[in-house]
Protein backbone atom coordinates (compact mmCIF):
# COMPACT_ATOMS: atom_id res chain seq x y z
CA UNK A 1 0.00 0.00 0.00
CA UNK A 2 1.57 3.40 -0.71
CA UNK A 3 2.20 6.01 2.02
CA UNK A 4 2.23 9.31 -0.61
CA UNK A 5 -1.11 9.39 -2.34
CA UNK A 6 -1.83 10.76 -5.63
CA UNK A 7 -4.53 13.33 -6.95
CA UNK A 8 -5.99 10.13 -8.46
CA UNK A 9 -5.77 8.01 -5.13
CA UNK A 10 -7.88 10.74 -3.66
CA UNK A 11 -10.22 10.95 -6.83
CA UNK A 12 -11.74 7.47 -5.34
CA UNK A 13 -13.26 9.10 -2.27
CA UNK A 14 -15.90 10.10 -4.79
CA UNK A 15 -17.33 6.93 -5.45
CA UNK A 16 -18.19 6.54 -1.52
CA UNK A 17 -19.71 10.22 -1.80
CA UNK A 18 -21.64 9.32 -4.96
CA UNK A 19 -23.12 6.97 -3.34
CA UNK A 20 -24.46 8.81 -0.17
CA UNK A 21 -25.45 11.29 -2.91
CA UNK A 22 -28.08 8.35 -4.34
CA UNK A 23 -28.79 7.08 -0.71
CA UNK A 24 -30.01 10.43 0.64
CA UNK A 25 -32.01 10.81 -2.59
CA UNK A 26 -33.59 7.27 -2.47
CA UNK A 27 -34.78 7.52 1.35
CA UNK A 28 -35.73 11.74 1.74
CA UNK A 29 -37.22 12.43 -1.76
CA UNK A 30 -40.14 10.02 -1.13
CA UNK A 31 -41.23 12.58 1.92
CA UNK A 32 -42.21 15.11 -1.60
CA UNK A 33 -44.03 12.65 -2.91
CA UNK A 34 -47.31 12.34 -1.39
CA UNK A 35 -48.24 8.80 -1.24
CA UNK A 36 -45.35 7.73 -2.85
CA UNK A 37 -44.82 3.63 -1.59
CA UNK A 38 -41.24 2.89 -1.80
CA UNK A 39 -42.18 -1.03 -1.55
CA UNK A 40 -44.04 -1.45 -4.38
CA UNK A 41 -43.20 1.76 -6.78
CA UNK A 42 -39.39 2.30 -8.95
CA UNK A 43 -36.77 4.77 -7.66
CA UNK A 44 -36.98 6.26 -11.03
CA UNK A 45 -40.65 7.77 -10.41
CA UNK A 46 -38.92 9.78 -7.84
CA UNK A 47 -37.02 11.69 -10.94
CA UNK A 48 -40.09 11.34 -13.09
CA UNK A 49 -41.19 14.39 -15.41
CA UNK A 50 -43.63 16.21 -13.42
CA UNK A 51 -42.95 14.18 -9.94
CA UNK A 52 -43.57 16.52 -7.49
CA UNK A 53 -40.54 15.30 -5.72
CA UNK A 54 -38.02 15.96 -9.47
CA UNK A 55 -36.84 19.11 -7.34
CA UNK A 56 -35.27 17.34 -4.09
CA UNK A 57 -34.02 14.30 -6.46
CA UNK A 58 -31.85 16.40 -8.34
CA UNK A 59 -30.86 18.30 -5.46
CA UNK A 60 -29.91 15.38 -3.18
CA UNK A 61 -28.76 12.97 -6.18
CA UNK A 62 -26.52 16.23 -7.58
CA UNK A 63 -23.47 14.54 -6.81
CA UNK A 64 -24.26 10.90 -7.91
CA UNK A 65 -23.59 10.75 -11.16
CA UNK A 66 -20.55 13.01 -11.34
CA UNK A 67 -18.54 11.94 -8.32
CA UNK A 68 -19.47 8.33 -9.66
CA UNK A 69 -18.16 8.81 -12.86
CA UNK A 70 -14.76 10.79 -11.79
CA UNK A 71 -14.43 7.59 -9.39
CA UNK A 72 -14.77 5.08 -11.92
CA UNK A 73 -12.61 6.56 -14.91
CA UNK A 74 -9.87 7.16 -11.99
CA UNK A 75 -10.19 3.18 -11.76
CA UNK A 76 -9.90 2.98 -15.30
CA UNK A 77 -6.76 5.09 -15.54
CA UNK A 78 -5.15 3.65 -12.81
CA UNK A 79 -5.83 -0.25 -14.26
CA UNK A 80 -4.91 0.05 -17.64
CA UNK A 81 -1.76 -0.40 -15.87
CA UNK A 82 -2.15 -1.98 -12.90
CA UNK A 83 -4.32 -4.86 -13.56
CA UNK A 84 -4.44 -8.33 -15.24
CA UNK A 85 -6.88 -8.08 -18.49
CA UNK A 86 -10.44 -9.40 -17.30
CA UNK A 87 -10.17 -7.23 -14.54
CA UNK A 88 -9.37 -4.22 -16.18
CA UNK A 89 -11.82 -5.73 -19.10
CA UNK A 90 -14.47 -5.52 -15.97
CA UNK A 91 -13.80 -2.04 -14.83
CA UNK A 92 -13.57 -0.18 -18.43
CA UNK A 93 -17.18 -2.11 -19.10
CA UNK A 94 -18.29 -1.12 -15.12
CA UNK A 95 -17.95 2.49 -16.75
CA UNK A 96 -19.18 2.11 -19.76
CA UNK A 97 -21.84 1.51 -17.61
CA UNK A 98 -21.87 4.51 -15.75
CA UNK A 99 -21.50 6.80 -18.90
CA UNK A 100 -25.09 4.71 -20.12
CA UNK A 101 -26.62 5.23 -17.43
CA UNK A 102 -25.90 8.75 -16.26
CA UNK A 103 -26.83 9.87 -20.16
CA UNK A 104 -29.30 7.52 -20.99
CA UNK A 105 -31.77 7.97 -18.06
CA UNK A 106 -31.19 12.09 -18.13
CA UNK A 107 -32.57 12.17 -21.69
CA UNK A 108 -35.17 9.47 -21.16
CA UNK A 109 -36.99 9.96 -17.21
CA UNK A 110 -39.91 8.15 -17.12
CA UNK A 111 -42.57 10.28 -18.38
CA UNK A 112 -44.64 10.70 -14.85
CA UNK A 113 -47.53 9.70 -17.38
CA UNK A 114 -49.88 6.93 -17.26
CA UNK A 115 -49.17 6.34 -21.03
CA UNK A 116 -46.97 3.42 -20.98
CA UNK A 117 -46.21 3.80 -24.49
CA UNK A 118 -44.82 7.11 -24.97
CA UNK A 119 -41.33 7.23 -26.57
CA UNK A 120 -39.21 8.45 -23.33
CA UNK A 121 -40.52 5.73 -21.38
CA UNK A 122 -40.09 3.00 -23.92
CA UNK A 123 -36.02 4.42 -24.06
CA UNK A 124 -36.02 4.57 -20.15
CA UNK A 125 -37.31 0.92 -20.16
CA UNK A 126 -36.60 -1.21 -22.80
CA UNK A 127 -33.06 0.29 -24.31
CA UNK A 128 -31.42 2.14 -21.27
CA UNK A 129 -32.27 -0.10 -18.61
CA UNK A 130 -31.19 -3.21 -20.58
CA UNK A 131 -27.41 -1.53 -21.41
CA UNK A 132 -27.13 -0.99 -17.99
CA UNK A 133 -28.37 -4.32 -16.24
CA UNK A 134 -26.16 -5.86 -19.48
CA UNK A 135 -23.05 -3.90 -19.07
CA UNK A 136 -23.22 -4.20 -15.22
CA UNK A 137 -23.40 -7.82 -15.31
CA UNK A 138 -20.62 -8.24 -17.89
CA UNK A 139 -18.18 -5.97 -15.96
CA UNK A 140 -19.03 -7.78 -12.44
CA UNK A 141 -18.42 -11.21 -13.56
CA UNK A 142 -15.12 -10.33 -15.16
CA UNK A 143 -14.07 -8.21 -12.08
CA UNK A 144 -14.85 -11.71 -10.37
CA UNK A 145 -12.74 -13.37 -12.80
CA UNK A 146 -10.12 -10.72 -12.54
CA UNK A 147 -9.75 -10.63 -9.09
CA UNK A 148 -9.57 -14.11 -8.10
CA UNK A 149 -6.27 -14.41 -9.85
CA UNK A 150 -4.24 -11.21 -7.84
CA UNK A 151 -3.85 -12.48 -4.47
CA UNK A 152 -4.54 -8.61 -2.69
CA UNK A 153 -7.62 -8.64 -4.63
CA UNK A 154 -9.91 -11.78 -3.97
CA UNK A 155 -11.68 -9.50 -1.49
CA UNK A 156 -12.97 -7.27 -4.53
CA UNK A 157 -13.88 -10.49 -6.25
CA UNK A 158 -15.88 -11.69 -3.31
CA UNK A 159 -17.35 -8.25 -2.92
CA UNK A 160 -18.12 -8.43 -6.71
CA UNK A 161 -19.75 -11.63 -6.07
CA UNK A 162 -22.02 -10.56 -3.73
CA UNK A 163 -22.96 -7.50 -5.59
CA UNK A 164 -23.79 -9.48 -8.51
CA UNK A 165 -25.64 -12.23 -6.38
CA UNK A 166 -27.59 -9.07 -5.43
CA UNK A 167 -28.82 -7.89 -9.21
CA UNK A 168 -29.70 -11.29 -9.60
CA UNK A 169 -31.74 -11.42 -6.69
CA UNK A 170 -33.16 -8.08 -7.25
CA UNK A 171 -34.18 -8.94 -10.94
CA UNK A 172 -35.76 -12.46 -10.05
CA UNK A 173 -37.39 -10.57 -7.28
CA UNK A 174 -39.05 -8.21 -9.94
CA UNK A 175 -40.10 -10.65 -12.11
CA UNK A 176 -41.60 -13.33 -9.36
CA UNK A 177 -42.42 -11.36 -6.19
CA UNK A 178 -45.79 -9.56 -6.15
CA UNK A 179 -46.10 -6.09 -7.29
CA UNK A 180 -46.71 -4.77 -3.50
CA UNK A 181 -42.62 -5.33 -3.65
CA UNK A 182 -41.60 -4.69 -6.83
CA UNK A 183 -39.60 -1.18 -5.33
CA UNK A 184 -37.84 -3.54 -3.05
CA UNK A 185 -36.19 -5.38 -5.06
CA UNK A 186 -35.20 -2.72 -7.96
CA UNK A 187 -33.79 -1.24 -4.78
CA UNK A 188 -31.12 -4.08 -5.24
CA UNK A 189 -30.19 -3.48 -8.12
CA UNK A 190 -29.38 0.13 -7.26
CA UNK A 191 -27.32 -0.28 -4.65
CA UNK A 192 -25.54 -3.25 -6.24
CA UNK A 193 -24.37 -0.89 -8.67
CA UNK A 194 -23.52 2.18 -6.58
CA UNK A 195 -22.28 0.04 -4.15
CA UNK A 196 -20.10 -1.68 -5.41
CA UNK A 197 -18.73 1.82 -7.13
CA UNK A 198 -18.12 2.89 -3.79
CA UNK A 199 -15.74 -0.15 -2.90
CA UNK A 200 -14.12 0.34 -5.97
CA UNK A 201 -13.23 3.93 -5.26
CA UNK A 202 -11.85 3.01 -1.60
CA UNK A 203 -9.80 0.74 -3.20
CA UNK A 204 -8.41 2.91 -5.88
CA UNK A 205 -8.04 5.02 -2.61
CA UNK A 206 -6.03 2.54 -0.95
CA UNK A 207 -3.72 2.28 -3.83
CA UNK A 208 -4.89 -1.81 -4.14
CA UNK A 209 -5.79 -1.40 -7.76
CA UNK A 210 -1.98 -0.87 -8.56
CA UNK A 211 -0.45 -3.54 -7.04
CA UNK A 212 1.43 -6.09 -8.79
CA UNK A 213 1.46 -9.39 -7.03
CA UNK A 214 1.86 -12.52 -8.67
CA UNK A 215 -1.51 -13.87 -10.00
CA UNK A 216 -2.47 -17.12 -9.22
CA UNK A 217 -1.65 -19.75 -11.79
Amino acid sequence: MKSKKSLVNYCGLLGPVSLLSIMAAILFAPSAYPGYDWKSQAVSELSASGAPSALLWSQLASLYAICGLVSIMMACVVAQGGSNKPLRAGIYLFAAMHWVSGIGYAMFPLSGSDNANAFQDIMHNFAVTPMVVLLSVASLMLMILGGFRKRRLISLAIIASIALAAMCVGGIGMGAAPAAYFGVFQRFNHFATTGFNAVLGLYLYFGLLEKQDAPYV
